[in-house]
């Protein structure tokens, strides 16, 4: 009895032990977590974003469950213009915090993402999302407006650039037409110019069948003539 109590005493040990490394393994980890976000976050304090990023995906790699890492590599983003990189990274963050107001956030900072994107449509629904979670958001309430006012816009724009291509369509089918139109005629007058000239054998025989014609109407004339003539000379009786 008294070895086994010794050997599971030495057990208990083992197991203290073990779980005291596992506990400092664990708290190192995250102090090497916490060691680059701190380091990025000097590195945005002073607006140099890709060494802020740099660090903070460090620290996105020693654990990826680390959401602040991420929502800071996402802001990072943001700062250098990689809007869609940024917006990866802010729906990742929301996906991953348990805190509502830490999600409102994100889909806040996912909806800027979008808009400065050109994506207007979009980032509405991102404000949506991020007024649901904190209704006393006044930023996002007042960029859900602003987004839904550029949306009109860019709608009414477009519908009025469509317009308008319609109408350069028209009047361009139309000038199409009348091109079209203007070379049938041309072509038709071409045919009929070409069916009205004579073959040098047709103009031949025209010119033929007229000196005939010459002659024919010359000797009458002589006939008639001469008739005329013996008449004049009969005398009565």
């Amino acid at each position: 009895m008294g070895k086994t109590n010794k050997i599971w005493d030495g057990l208990v040990r083992f197991g203290a032990i073990l779980l005291f490394l596992i506990c400092v393994m664990d708290s190192a980890h995250a102090q090497s977590d916490k060691k680059y976000i701190r380091k990025g976050n000097r590195q945005y304090s002073k607006n140099d974003f890709e060494q802020s990023e740099t660090s903070y995906r460090k620290a996105e790699e020693k654990d990826k469950h680390v959401p602040e890492a991420t929502f800071n590599t996402g802001d990072a983003l943001y700062k250098q213009k990689k809007y869609e990189d940024a917006g990866k990274k802010f729906a990742d963050y929301a996906n991953q915090t348990a805190d509502k107001h830490n999600e409102s956030a994100a889909w806040y900072n996912l909806g800027n993402t979008l808009l400065q994107a050109g994506k207007a449509g979009e980032s509405i629904e991102a404000y949506k999302n991020s007024l649901k979670l904190n209704p006393d958001n006044m930023e996002a309430k007042y960029n859900l407006g602003y987004a839904q006012n550029l949306l009109q816009e860019q709608q009414q724009q477009q519908q009025q650039q469509n317009k308008d291509q319609d109408k350069n369509d028209q009047k361009k089918d139309k000038e199409q037409q009348q091109e079209n139109k203007e070379k049938q005629d041309q072509q038709q007058d071409q045919q009929q110019a070409s069916e009205g000239e004579l073959s040098k054998e047709d103009a031949k025989r025209l010119l033929d069948a007229l000196a005939n014609d010459e002659r024919e109407i010359q000797e009458k004339v002589k006939r008639e003539k001469a008739a005329q003539t013996r008449t004049r000379v009969l005398k009565n009786w």
